[in-house]
């Protein structure tokens, strides 16, 4: 069941019902702006991954700003974004069975539409459907190169995968998917940037294999928010598909710039607020938000501008905020900004996004593709 809206424009942030997913317009806009200028400045492109907003009216602030599509990983996100004017859209995964090819390829009479492939069998499937959909696909050959998911091997197994699908009626080889994404949380700089190198090397040298059989790669695509600056200084890549730099997380921001220190250049800008439910006990306040409000695979939320106070664990519907000796406990009904260690599932978690600026909602959007597993 559809959420109500947990606030209306002109409230406050303090008559926001709870647990609630705020933006931060103005650290939000800035990331937007710092992302656009360094891509630009780099000589790359930017398909920004709407797996983190799941939102058209983001995905069209991000293209406005000079991105050319949006990235997706399920069929339903696709359709969001699709149906919200979105017109250029790469589902950078597999997509395998008829009746989510069938939706792929209907899509692809309203946008641009690109997908992934690692098998021979897959390619025949996705072709079959923009055949009897009467569109064309564009398709990537995905190759692993590190994450050990998804994708074939660099080298000839890629080439022969691409020579399949440019050869294959109601297709045409889009290029190369090339994501290694547990790069993206290693700490330190000098172990992401080796990293990296090894994956551009990889891409680098199946890119030519492709061009000595005679094909280009429109899109060599990859990267994410904890890499992007060494894709797009490889000179191999010509998208960059970061998606979390838009809210920025307290898992990403644990990264490590070259002196050491926690990685800057995007601010928080993704909170669930929640309200103090109990003080009951010493030292301890209670807070709405749990797990069905926020996600902690990639560890508990930060509490905002509170020092003294941490978000010590989550049961379904209470978080329990340990509060330091010597601090203040929170007041009953006080209203707490949370950051999410992980933006993606956090946001999957709510129907709507609360704008907020100056302390006053500016704007309410759909959260349109949540629940998007399919």
């Amino acid at each position: 069941m559809l959420q109500v809206p947990p606030a209306q424009p002109g409230m406050t942030e303090d008559e926001i019902d709870t647990p609630a997913l705020v933006i931060d317009l103005d650290a939000f806009e800035a990331n937007l702006d710092t992302m656009a200028a360094y891509v630009l400045g780099a000589g790359v492109k930017l398909r920004a991954h709407a797996k983190t907003h799941k939102s058209p009216v983001i995905a069209r602030l991000q293209m406005a700003r000079g991105a050319v599509g949006q990235c997706v990983q399920k069929v339903a996100e696709a359709e969001a974004l699709a149906w919200g004017g979105v017109s250029d859209i790469l589902v950078s995964n597999e997509v395998v069975g008829p009746s989510k090819l069938a939706r792929l390829a209907a899509l692809a009479r309203i946008a641009r539409i690109g997908v992934c492939a690692d098998d021979p069998a897959q390619v025949v499937a996705i072709g079959e459907a923009a055949v009897a959909a009467g569109v064309e696909l564009a398709v990537l050959v995905e190759i692993d190169v590190g994450a050990g998911r998804c994708g074939v091997a660099p080298g000839p197994e890629a080439v022969a995968l691409a020579q399949q699908i440019a050869a294959t009626p109601g297709l045409r080889f889009g290029g190369l998917q090339a994501y290694h994404g547990s790069a993206q949380h290693v700490r330190s700089h000098a172990a992401r940037a080796a990293e990296i190198a090894g994956v551009s090397e990889q891409t680098r040298r199946t890119v030519e294999q492709l061009r000595q059989v005679g094909l280009d790669c429109p899109i060599v695509g990859g990267a994410g928010t904890g890499s992007f600056e060494f894709e797009a200084a490889s000179g191999v890549f010509t998208e960059i598909q970061a998606g979390s730099y838009c809210f920025m997380d307290a898992d990403y921001a644990r990264n490590l710039d070259a002196d050491g220190r926690p990685v800057s250049g995007f601010r928080h800008a993704l909170f669930v607020l929640a309200t103090v439910m109990s003080v009951a006990r010493p030292g301890v306040a209670v807070v709405d938000a749990g797990h069905k409000a926020v996600a902690v695979d990639s560890g508990l939320p930060l509490v905002w501008n509170r020092p003294g106070l941490s978000y010590a664990g989550a049961s379904d519907e209470h978080g329990k905020l340990d509060v330091a000796q010597g601090v203040s406990v929170p007041r009953l009904g006080e209203k707490l900004r949370l950051v999410p260690g992980h933006c993606d599932p956090t946001v999957d978690r709510h129907d709507w996004y609360v704008g907020v600026r100056n302390g006053r909602v500016e704007s309410v959007w759909p959260v349109a593709a949540r629940g998007g597993m399919s």
